[in-house]
């Protein structure tokens, strides 16, 4: 038995090295100040505090192993913190060893002043097509993560950024979308619109509203039994994508909750990844060859 333990842990080492191995560099985003305020970042960043420091945290795949796409992942945490371990760094584990340049932004929360994340987010995007070259990216395949609310701000920059800072796909885990107080998030809606937002400021900010033709393809992934998030958001947001014409696919798992993010205590994890890959590796393949006795 000491020998089965034994080697168990030396498993574990070499799995926890291999995870320890991908080496990161992080990036200041406003190295020459801020450009908008949420009235407590003019402070000591201080976590505790929610007084997050806009920056980057970038993870790159070997030269070897690139296959020149890069994901912005932004975590989620209701507009009032960042869930940054399973919604942020811990998704480079799986990303940079399959070839995928992992970017994950920690952007500074709202309270009530909606244009600091989303300028966070925005500065994010520019940063990394201006430095895609270098760091082994092609800047037309640069895609976005987000969670939660952070998936509400990653549809945000998908739905109203213009062509240069927009990405080029999106990944959505239990995304709050819309900002209808019948379906959303409220903590996140408070946080962001303001707790006596108007029918406008709502309706500006719920993004299966802002959906175009050039909005880029998405997938949604998220839980039936989500108690937090309702899957509303996500259903709203897949049918304005399909009514666009947008490439556009979601995964409704039985069970899980919320929150589950690359974690493993979700059930349908290993699904979920292959879930995933299946559609990233589809992304830029090439279009399949529509049997005859299929076609109108």
């Amino acid at each position: 038995m000491s020998k089965v333990i034994f080697l168990l842990s030396l498993l574990c080492v070499a799995l926890c090295s291999t995870a320890q191995e991908i080496k990161s560099f992080d990036i200041d985003l406003w190295q020459n100040g801020l450009p908008n305020s949420n009235g407590i970042d003019n402070e000591p960043y201080d976590n505790e505090k929610r007084n997050f420091k806009p920056s980057i945290r970038v993870y790159l795949p070997e030269e070897s192993q690139r296959n020149g796409m890069a994901i912005l992942v932004v975590p989620g945490g209701g507009y009032r913190m960042l869930s940054i371990g399973q919604e942020g760094y811990d998704w480079a584990n799986y990303f940079v060893p399959n070839g995928i340049a992992t970017i994950v932004l920690s952007y500074r929360m709202p309270m009530g002043h909606k244009e600091v994340p989303m300028s966070d987010a925005t500065e994010a995007m520019r940063l990394i097509r201006e430095n895609a070259k270098e760091w082994g990216i092609e800047a037309e395949k640069v895609g976005i993560l987000g969670s939660s609310a952070g998936g509400h701000l990653a549809s945000t920059i998908s739905t109203h950024n213009d062509e240069s800072t927009r990405p080029n796909f999106q990944i959505l885990f239990y995304p709050v979308i819309s900002m209808d107080k019948e379906y959303t998030h409220l903590d996140s809606h408070n946080c962001f619109v303001g707790e006596n937002a108007t029918k406008e400021e709502e309706d500006a900010y719920s993004n299966q509203l802002h959906v175009t033709e050039t909005t880029p393809p998405a997938i949604l992934l998220l839980s039936d039994d989500d108690f937090l998030v309702s899957p509303r958001n996500s259903a709203e947001y897949y049918l304005a994508l399909k009514k666009a014409n947008v490439k556009a696919s979601m995964h409704v798992y039985p069970r899980g909750g919320h929150g589950w993010g690359c974690g493993n205590w979700f059930k349908y994890k290993e699904q979920m990844l292959k879930d995933l890959q299946i559609w990233i590796d589809d992304l830029y393949a090439p279009a399949p060859e529509i049997p005859a006795f299929m076609k109108r």
